[in-house]
């Protein structure tokens, strides 16, 4: 499939068939059969006189990966000076699904405590801060529905594992805008997250302070608020044209 893609890629016009199994080395019965099964999915499209070219969900994928790394150099300016101000992890997540992934972080070099928040670390979105405002993002019946879906399992003690519980504490996010994990991901650690939205008002990241349990202060809130709307700002965003 690889060989398959890089050929196409050298081809500004669609190729046919038998110069593409030339050039990738495949049985031309092979190629076909691959080629078909990539068009289906929409990585290759299929013209006519069985000529191939590149499909369109490559691009959608390419618009995934760039969105992300703008974000991600977007955000390190102002993750970094959170961190100096506090000296405390600083972590970009974003939502996969029913999940939040950890693209990047400043690292705390005072905190002795292992913090989960591993850059491509993966955790539920009712237990994380950042997925909680995800949650909020979705409305009632999504949440209720994520729920039944996932049954809310627990990853500590302190997880939300009662639908009635986690509705109470979006509420609560929503009217704060920010959100909090208390020992829910991991045992003895705490966080932060305030979200970050795009140009066209979508939320598309949480950042999110985490703190071992006995150096928490919930007065910090402002201040991830604060690092996370100068990203949305930075990435175009207008709070007065928004809806948010």
């Amino acid at each position: 499939m690889m060989k398959l893609l890089d050929v196409l890629a050298h081809h500004p016009d669609p190729a046919p068939l038998k110069q593409i199994a030339q050039e990738t080395g495949l049985h031309p019965s092979t190629a076909h059969r691959i080629l078909g099964a990539m068009s289906q999915s929409g990585f290759v499209e299929r013209g006519d006189g069985g000529t191939y070219r590149l499909g369109i969900r490559l691009l959608e994928l390419g618009s995934l990966v760039k969105s992300r790394i703008s974000l991600r150099e977007t955000a390190m300016p102002a993750m970094l000076k959170l961190h100096a101000a506090t000296g405390e992890s600083i972590n970009l997540g974003i939502r996969d699904g029913d999940e939040i992934v950890y693209v990047d972080r400043t690292s705390s070099g005072r905190s002795a405590v292992r913090v989960v928040h591993i850059v491509g670390a993966r955790a539920p979105l009712h237990t994380t801060a950042t997925g909680k405002l995800f949650l909020v993002e979705d409305g009632l019946e999504c949440v209720r529905e994520y729920a039944r879906r996932t049954g809310l399992p627990a990853s500590t003690p302190g997880s939300i594992t009662d639908p009635a519980a986690l509705e109470k504490e979006l509420d609560k996010v929503r009217r704060h805008g920010v959100a909090f994990d208390l020992d829910e991901v991991e045992n003895g650690v705490r966080c932060i997250a305030a979200g970050i939205r795009d140009d066209s008002g979508e939320l598309i990241a949480g950042l999110s302070l985490s703190t071992p349990s006995e150096r928490f202060n919930p007065d910090r809130a402002p201040l991830v608020r604060e690092a996370a709307d100068e990203i949305s700002r930075a990435l175009g965003y207008v709070p007065s044209r928004n809806s948010h």
